[in-house]
């Protein structure tokens, strides 16, 4: 054919080309050669000579649509209501596949007529203008002519009748009864409102939504509401749960086979609305019960109805943190004996895991319920006695735990296991406030075993460090890292110490070994100094120490912690020798025994200077080992006389007497908190000085939020001590207040 354009007679073309048409959109043969001659007309028509013909083509072409479909509407009418679907959708079927075809046949004057004179996708889309609406003279393409066509003459004069017979079915098949239209019917003829409007580029589904899904949620509503209203008469939260579960379920399945994937998420939505936000009180009636007794199913059930619904979940997510709370509190109360520090932590730890572990598979691990963990562990875990009065013991326990496990004395217990129950520890550890307390007992501690050689492992005591700097970083940890310096700094001394001694050719009688600490990095306090003669036997040793120290490093200060130190003495008295282990102040005692076999309490006071506490509770000590014997059930200073027992053996021929002196005393705790509460004060002025001097002038408000925004990491400061620092500060003239404002601080520079 010639592509030139010519002259061609409209009527006799059209005819040809209506001919075709009506064969193409009733879906019949159309042969090859008879499809190109009509492709090739189409062309001529759009580029006639002298002027193009498309403009007439196009009109009727639309003219022709229009009869068809107006043919087709009394076709699907003729059989009565009841056919009105079945047929409807079978001519539907047959001429949405033929609109397509048509489309291709008027490839060309779609191509070079009608998309040069569209608006672009980007008006389309962000614009006001809807493409399909003919009122503003704009031709459409021809498959999308055939779709608005059918929309205008089929569905608008069908649509309500149609709806009416689909909603019916739909019913039908809720109450399972045997469908009065073929369900691939129902189905067609509800995607077909989604259909004949594919081709927008904006707005799509509004005919489906307008003329479908709104009347059909309507109704669905209507339908949950009565349905709702038969299973509350039953009574039982349990059964109602589980059948508005299976409602759901059954609704989105139905959904997924007659409506378009839209409208999915709003029949869940509606099923929702009445069927679980209408009744939340009477859900809420068993909440109390459910989370008392644990019935994972019914929780899980709950937890799945009530997530999608707006703030649905808080009254479970309460009632859960309150279940947690009482079963911490009810796992820790009234905790008695020697162990106490590990029940009460492993007490906390199995709550915590049961509780984790019941979430994870109830809850799906939800970040509310997680929330609710972790607020009832902090809320049981810095719990106070009574009323508040008490101070909190979770950091002191927590730190005794940690003690247990470090120590040599932690029996029948693998390595991984401490390590697998260090590592636990930090869970409770993260949920203590007050982690400077934590960190005053777990130093002392860490220096006993460190002082005493009783750590079971050094890498399990760098691991726990390890973790506590990642908890809550390297400040927190720096002192306790100081001690672990120390105790190799004090190994490579006393090396160098016993080549000053065989130098000098000084033999001193005694093994003698010392740890030099630095006083700001160890737990130790000159206050606990306790007065004491040194036994003639050691007073040698520590006078060549002192003067090799001092050679070596001159201007610093040694002071003797002797209550710290320990000996080994070798008892050769007996019927076999004994090599045992004492505290400084037992070695004393029994070396004034080397000459005598009896000595009277008060000889040995005053020849040791020790102190009546100090000398009751060591004397106390060797008379409890059998090593000493007393002439008076209770150690009285002016009345007992204490004398070797000289019949005692043991099974072992190496033991140790320390345990008594070991033990925390009621005045150390005392001490331990007293230490606390001044290091807070310490930390709370520098923090407002810091801030102050950054700052220049803060009002009051302000300062106190940014002194407990720095602290709250190791501790949570009362308002009343920032204020009193506040107070101690201005004293000190490091801050004043602002002339103009009592309520606003400003920095002495």
């Amino acid at each position: 054919m010639s592509l030139k354009p010519r002259q061609v007679d409209f009527v006799s073309t059209w005819e040809a080309i209506q001919e075709t048409i009506r064969g193409v959109i009733t879906l019949d043969h159309v042969p090859r050669t008879v499809w190109n001659d009509r492709f090739s007309d189409v062309y001529s028509l759009c580029v006639a000579h002298p002027e193009p013909l498309a403009d007439r083509l196009y009109t009727e072409t639309q003219q022709y649509l229009a009869d068809h479909t107006t043919q087709l509407l009394q076709k699907v009418q003729a059989d009565g209501e009841h056919n009105l679907v079945k047929n409807y959708f079978h001519v539907w079927s047959q001429y949405s596949v033929g609109s397509q075809y048509l489309h291709s046949l008027y490839l060309y004057l779609n191509q070079q007529h009608i998309r040069s004179q569209k608006m672009s996708d980007a008006e389309i889309i962000y614009g006001s203008a809807d493409p399909s609406t003919t009122n503003q003279g704009e031709q459409m393409e021809i498959g999308e002519l055939a779709l608005h066509v059918w929309t205008a003459n089929m569905i608008w004069p069908l649509g309500s009748r149609l709806v009416k017979l689909l909603l019916e079915a739909i019913e039908l098949d809720r109450a399972g009864q045997p469908p009065t239209i073929p369900l691939e019917a129902v189905r067609g003829t509800i995607l077909s409102f989604v259909e004949v409007q594919a081709y927008k580029k904006k707005a799509h589904l509004h005919l489906y939504i307008e003329l479908f899904e709104d009347p059909f949620l309507n109704d669905s509503g209507e339908h949950f509401k009565r349905d709702a209203a038969l299973l509350l008469q039953e009574k039982d939260v349990s059964m109602y749960m589980e059948r508005v579960k299976a409602k759901i379920e059954e609704e989105l399945f139905r959904a997924r086979r007659f409506l378009h994937a839209s409208s999915l998420p709003k029949v869940a939505h509606r099923c929702e609305l009445h069927m679980v936000a209408d009744h939340l009180q009477f859900l809420y009636s068993e909440c109390q019960n459910m989370v008392k007794y644990e019935k994972k199913k019914d929780l899980s059930n709950m937890y799945h109805l009530l997530k999608s619904v707006p703030n649905a979940l808080v009254v479970l997510v309460d009632t859960v943190f309150d279940h947690i709370k009482n079963q911490g509190l009810s796992a820790i109360h009234n905790l008695q004996g020697e162990s106490i520090h590990i029940n009460f932590v492993e007490n906390l730890l199995t709550v915590y895991k049961k509780y984790k572990e019941l979430i994870k598979e109830v809850f799906k691990s939800d970040q509310n319920f997680m929330g609710a963990l972790d607020k009832a562990c902090n809320s049981v875990i810095n719990h106070r006695p009574n009323d508040g009065r008490s101070p909190c013991r979770s950091p002191e326990l927590l730190a005794k735990y940690c003690d247990t496990l470090l120590k040599k004395s932690s029996k029948g217990i693998s390595e991984a296991e401490v390590d697998e129950k260090l590592s636990e520890s930090i869970i409770i550890f993260k949920y203590i406030d007050d982690k400077d307390v934590f960190q005053k007992f777990y130093s002392r501690s860490l220096a006993k075993r460190l002082i005493h050689q009783q750590t079971q492992s050094m890498d399990a005591e760098e691991s726990m460090i390890d973790r506590l700097k990642q908890a809550c970083g390297y400040e927190f940890t720096s002192k306790l890292h100081r001690m672990f310096t120390d105790m190799s700094v004090s190994t490579d001394l006393n090396n160098k110490f016993q080549a000053f001694i065989k130098q000098e050719d000084i033999d001193l009688g005694i093994n003698f070994g010392i740890y030099v600490l630095q006083a700001g990095a160890w737990p130790l306090g000159q206050a606990v100094v306790t007065p004491f003669a040194l036994p003639q036997q050691l007073e040698r040793s520590v006078q060549m120490f002192e003067t090799f120290y001092h050679n070596r490093f001159n201007g610093r200060k040694l002071t003797w912690l002797h209550h710290l130190c320990q000996a080994e003495l070798k008892l050769s008295y007996l019927r076999k020798p004994y090599v045992v282990t004492v505290q400084t102040f037992q070695m004393a005692i029994l070396l004034l025994f080397e000459k005598t076999d009896a000595l009277t309490c008060k000889e040995i006071r005053e020849t040791l200077q020790l102190n009546t506490d100090q000398f009751k509770r060591h004397a106390v000590s060797l008379v409890d080992s059998k090593l000493l014997l007393s002439d008076t059930e209770e150690i009285d200073e002016t009345e007992t006389t204490l004398r070797l027992n000289m019949d005692y053996s043991n099974k072992r021929t190496k033991f140790r007497i320390t345990a008594a002196i070991q033990k925390e005393t009621p005045h150390e705790v005392e001490q331990t908190m007293n230490s606390v509460e001044e290091d807070r004060k310490m930390y709370l002025q520098a923090a407002i000085v810091r801030i102050m001097k950054s700052r220049k002038v803060l009002k009051h408000n302000l300062l106190i939020q940014e002194v407990y925004a720095q602290s709250k990491v190791s501790f949570a400061p009362s308002v009343q001590l920032i204020k009193k620092c506040i107070e101690s500060l201005i004293d000190k003239q490091y801050i004043e207040r602002t002339p103009h404002s009592s309520e606003e601080y400003s920095y002495v520079a």
